[in-house]
């Protein structure tokens, strides 16, 4: 027997080793194992670039340009308000918040469909004085069992619509995963509604205001520069720099009038109120060093850093941002974009000192102040994901026609008047065409490193396939499960592929998993729908770790 049939197994192992490591990112991984496939002659030349004309990759990017027209028309605005209205008990909350984060996903990216949810989600918990944490967990999983109940809900079920086309000529339509998908789902909810939320940890009761969600508030000071103190005629730079601690000035009140957003450039004077975030630590050695003076308490409330015309928000980092490794002091966050870095919390737990120095990670929440008129424009270019809810951006009778056009594509889609791609594809050129959303935001639409995660995996599972590679793996699955019933061999498979996706990203376990679950039907000379539609599942229900989806 050639050799290839181990070289494309050795690669797939070390390509989900390095996936589970975390180090690199999941679309370098991706390209890697393709160019090292590509080197041992697993994947020819020719195909090395396939999986970009893939429809299923096609599709999931339509997909994501749809969702983002749709997000900005904000003609679902009054399904989410309508949500704000039954945060009577912890449970209705949930369940409603769950139920309309399904019901999006089915229909749109999971990534859009919690970007619209997560501001309602926020502040119908403050609102109800409930921790955020209580309802964006079950939001996160809800938005993943939703997109279970549609062709178009994830990646996974396009891609296993394409490997069913490819085995028997005909795809999946959009509500052949209902009957499968649906019922998961419903049974799911019910059970984040009713159970789940009572043993998530942390506190129940949750802070009205985002700055009090940080406890920005313990750390924020006002300090006067007295007469003969060595910060006199500093600049804010020079201060910062020479301070003794990792301190931040926030503004200064001079003349009785409070600025904030303070040019780093700017001259210190005698008489100056500056308003500092520091631990009890780090202030101490300041007062000592710069001979400064408290003013009043030794804490404030977090309303000194209010202002008309200043604004407060909380952002996430998205996986594959810009801004991933980078400190907010390597991005000159403050002297540059003119925004202060209020806090930072990663897993649930806020970084207390030396903020400017941390390098921000995927899934870092933090608080952002800058100017209202600028600051959601600003964090969203640098590349971080606020967690507001966006304005109109299309108004009138207009808001409606994303939603129309979409409409008319899934029509066409299910009637078979039209493949999935074509539908989509249409969809999207005439938005485009009707100015609903922007040709510049069509291509930040696109999460680029899940389709070039997806374009890198998908030669490396057809040579999996080609090169015999698949019928090695169902050889050792049929020699292990023996005489067993197909039922026995389907939870099996089920356990794998929830296993594997709870490690690596859901797409890169369906591409591995899809051509073995089709050769195993082969093999037991069944139908394979069965089997494809557990591969399905199981790639989309990874709720162990946050690494097999980006909710």
């Amino acid at each position: 027997m050639s050799f290839q049939p181990y070289s494309i197994l050795i690669i797939l192992i070390a390509t989900m080793a390095l996936f589970i490591w975390g180090r690199w990112r999941y679309d370098i991984v991706a390209l890697v194992a393709l160019m090292v496939a590509v080197a041992v002659g697993a994947v020819p030349f020719a195909h090395i670039y396939s999986g970009l004309s893939n429809t299923a990759v096609i599709t999931v990017a339509c997909v994501m340009i749809i969702s983002q027209a749709i997000a900005r028309s904000g003609v679902l605005a009054a399904l989410m308000r309508k949500s704000q209205t039954l945060a009577a008990s912890p449970t209705l909350h949930i369940a409603s918040l769950s139920s309309i984060t399904a019901l999006l996903s089915a229909f749109m990216n999971n990534v859009g469909a919690l970007g619209l949810m997560m501001p309602v989600a926020i502040k119908t918990a403050m609102k109800a004085k409930r921790s955020p944490s209580l309802v964006l967990m079950p939001i996160a999983l809800a938005s993943a069992l939703g997109g279970l109940c549609t062709l178009i809900g994830t990646p996974p079920n396009l891609l296993i619509s394409t490997y069913r086309q490819q085995y028997t000529g005909h795809p999946y339509s959009i509500f052949d995963y209902s009957y499968v998908g649906l019922p998961v789902a419903i049974v799911g909810i019910i059970f984040i509604a009713v159970l789940l939320w009572r043993f998530i940890p942390g506190k129940r009761k949750g802070p009205s205001t985002l700055e009090d969600s940080f406890q920005v508030q313990d750390y924020i000071t006002e300090v006067r520069i007295p007469e003969g103190s060595p910060a006199i005629e500093k600049t804010v730079r020079e201060f910062e720099k020479d301070s003794p601690a990792d301190v931040s000035i926030l503004g200064f009140i001079r003349n009785e009038k409070k600025k904030l957003i303070v040019s780093p450039d700017l001259e210190l004077l005698e008489g100056d109120v500056l308003i500092i975030e520091a631990t009890t630590e780090e202030l101490e050695a300041l007062l000592t060093a710069s001979k400064l003076e408290l003013v009043g308490n030794e804490k404030f409330s977090s309303e000194v850093l209010k202002a008309n015309d200043i604004a407060i928000v909380e952002a996430v980092v998205p996986p594959g941002s810009r801004v991933e490794g980078r400190s907010s002091q390597a991005m000159r966050l403050r002297s540059r974009h003119h925004i202060n870095l209020l806090a930072i919390s990663r897993e649930g737990k806020a970084f207390k000192q030396r903020l400017n120095q941390v390098n921000f990670r995927s899934g870092d929440v933090v608080l952002l102040q800058g100017s209202s008129e600028e600051l959601n424009e600003k964090i969203v270019n640098l590349g971080f994901f606020p967690l507001v809810e966006r304005g109109l951006q299309v108004t009138g009778k207009r808001r409606f026609l994303p939603l129309i056009i979409f409409a008319i594509a899934i029509l066409l889609t299910v009637f078979q008047l039209l493949p999935v791609q074509v539908s989509f594809g249409a969809a999207v050129l005439f938005m485009a065409l009707f100015n609903l959303i922007p040709v510049r935001k069509i291509y930040e639409s696109i999460d680029w490193p899940i389709i070039i995660l997806l374009a890198a995996m998908i030669p490396i599972g057809t040579a999996l396939q080609s090169t015999g590679g698949t019928n090695l793996i169902v050889q050792h699955i049929v020699a292990i499960s023996g005489q067993l019933s197909p039922v026995y061999i389907i939870g099996l498979l089920l356990i794998i592929t929830m296993t594997l996706s709870d490690f690596m990203n859901n797409a890169a376990t369906t591409v591995v998993m899809a051509p073995i679950a089709v050769s195993v039907a082969h093999a037991l000379k069944v139908n394979i729908d069965p089997f494809l539609m557990t591969v399905a599942l199981g790639a989309s229900c990874s709720f162990l770790t946050p690494v097999g989806h980006q909710n």
